[in-house]
């Protein structure tokens, strides 16, 4: 059995989903809730999985350094080019609809590893909620 610990963050971001015969094909921002699950197969001498405050420093600070107070469209959004000449350091390309499906999914399979190299601690799980009613979870294949 393995050992899990949840750590929560938020961030400001806009975005918006090409191809949505909805309201979210325009450009609009959440107050979006994202929170790490991560695992370890056994405690640390202090029994802990890993600090809440390591998680903090590579998870959470990865978030308000790329994503916080940014627009994040999809690298093959045909607004992207006109919207990172008017602003170049708000507007981040993604290689992805940025849904909240596609965002925890990139979180755990692209983020978690680089950033919890060498911890021994493995990120299985994100949910990304947009509204407080709203939220994908992406969880890492088993094997």
């Amino acid at each position: 059995m393995a050992y899990r610990i949840t750590r929560s963050h938020e961030i400001d971001a806009g975005h918006r989903v090409c191809g949505h015969r909805g309201k979210c094909k325009h450009l609009h921002g959440h107050r979006y809730r994202v929170q790490f699950v991560c695992e370890a197969e056994q405690l640390d001498q202090l029994g802990m999985v890993i600090d809440f405050a390591v998680i903090k420093e590579r998870l959470c600070h990865w978030l308000d350094r790329a994503w916080d107070h940014r627009l994040l469209l999809w690298c093959h959004d045909p607004l992207i080019e006109t919207l990172r000449d008017a602003d170049p350091d708000g507007v981040v390309s993604v290689p992805f609809n940025p849904t909240a499906e596609n965002m925890a999914q990139h979180l755990v399979e692209a983020v978690g590893p680089k950033a919890l190299d060498g911890s021994g601690v493995t990120l299985v799980a994100c949910t990304v909620h947009e509204t407080p009613n709203c939220a994908a979870t992406y969880d890492l294949p088993a094997g």
